[in-house]
């Protein structure tokens, strides 16, 4: 795994938001496509934050009042992040050490260019090739 790079496990069709999206707007475009985060955007396309499913819990715990809350209030801004050409065994790692379900992969020039989620990894391993063992 170490010459894999994420760049071919990451996803690159993103859901993003900016700080300013209402967390229900946020919520809906998660269920609506089955998604656990939305990466949050400036205008740029840098990264600002991430809205996990997670946050979900402090939102609906601490949410007053309960509408017209914008995403800035809870997204996480302390993002870790991945770049094109790490390899998913750095990546896996970061994400078991951290327990993160979600790693924003980043391009200096471009911004948020894709995100690897513990659901790619596991679809990566469940479909990799294990050589023969040797006689």
């Amino acid at each position: 795994m170490d010459d894999i790079f994420v760049a071919r496990i990451m996803s690159t069709d993103l859901h993003t938001v900016t700080p300013d999206t209402l967390v229900e707007d946020a919520a809906s475009v998660m269920l609506e496509e089955g998604i656990g985060s939305v990466v949050v955007v400036d205008d740029d396309n840098q990264l600002e934050g991430i809205l996990t499913n997670t946050d979900f819990v402090d939102i609906v715990a601490q949410s007053r009042p309960k509408a017209q809350t914008t995403v800035s209030k809870y997204m996480s801004t302390d993002v870790v992040t991945a770049s094109a050409q790490d390899t998913i065994r750095d990546a896996a790692d970061l994400m078991v050490e951290r327990g993160f379900h979600h790693l924003p992969v980043v391009n200096e020039a471009e911004g948020v260019i894709g995100i690897v989620t513990t659901s790619d990894l596991t679809a990566y391993l469940s479909t990799a090739q294990t050589p023969s063992p040797s006689d």
